[in-house]
């Protein structure tokens, strides 16, 4: 029996240019089968606790099925993979970040549940249709030529909707990334540490304030 041929990796450098490039499509109005019902929990509330530490499903139920969270999870891991230094997209939970987001009922988060939900089905349909797989048991190559196609300005006109839902999935998988600690630290961020002690100001910043 032939052995498969290997994932191809996709360098850093590559997932950053899908999240860097401008998307010129727009969500149109059209309704959809995939969309679930609208989230109906309260959300926070106007005085919640700021020393709770919430878990995803702990104020509002969770949308997305299982299947739901297999394309999810590839393709956060496809726009951001793992590589020598950083951890990929699901292991610092960002597909948790994004079923939490789409889940909530506050306006703006509501207003990507649809677009998401619609986009994810497409995403699996698409796969089937090209390689008789859903999403997440294609190769490596096979989910970055999909995501090829949506990223291509403009799109083309099949792609449109698929087009939209694939430029805000990638800046909010990008958003739940950095911000989380080990994401952070991939840019260079090194703030909200504790010093030893503090100098003050060098004297270069008084004198140009005028303090020396």
């Amino acid at each position: 029996m032939a052995k498969p041929d290997p994932l191809p990796r996709i360098s850093r450098r590559a997932s950053l240019q899908w999240m860097l490039g401008a998307t010129a499509a727009l969500a149109t109005p059209e309704a959809s089968l995939h969309a679930a019902p609208p989230p109906t929990a309260k959300g926070y509330g106007p005085d919640p606790s700021m020393v709770t530490l919430y878990k995803p499903g702990d104020v509002w139920p969770l949308t997305l099925s299982e299947p739901q969270r297999r394309t999810t999870r590839a393709l956060c891991d496809l726009i951001l993979p793992a590589d020598e230094t950083s951890p990929a997209a699901s292991a610092l939970g960002v597909p948790d970040f994004i079923d939490e987001w789409i889940s909530s009922p506050y306006p703006a988060q509501a207003a990507d549940r649809p677009l998401l939900l619609e986009g994810l089905a497409w995403l699996d349909e698409d796969a089937v249709r090209r390689c008789g797989k859903p999403f997440a048991d294609l190769t490596a190559g096979q989910q970055e030529a999909i995501a090829n196609d949506l990223a291509t300005l403009p799109p083309a006109p099949e792609h449109k909707r698929a087009a939209a839902f694939f430029k805000r999935f990638r800046d909010l998988t990008a958003g739940g990334y950095y911000t989380t600690p080990e994401g952070s630290r991939t840019l260079g961020y090194v703030g909200n540490l504790p010093l030893a002690s503090f100098e003050g100001p060098p004297p270069e910043a008084l004198r140009h304030v005028g303090l020396i």
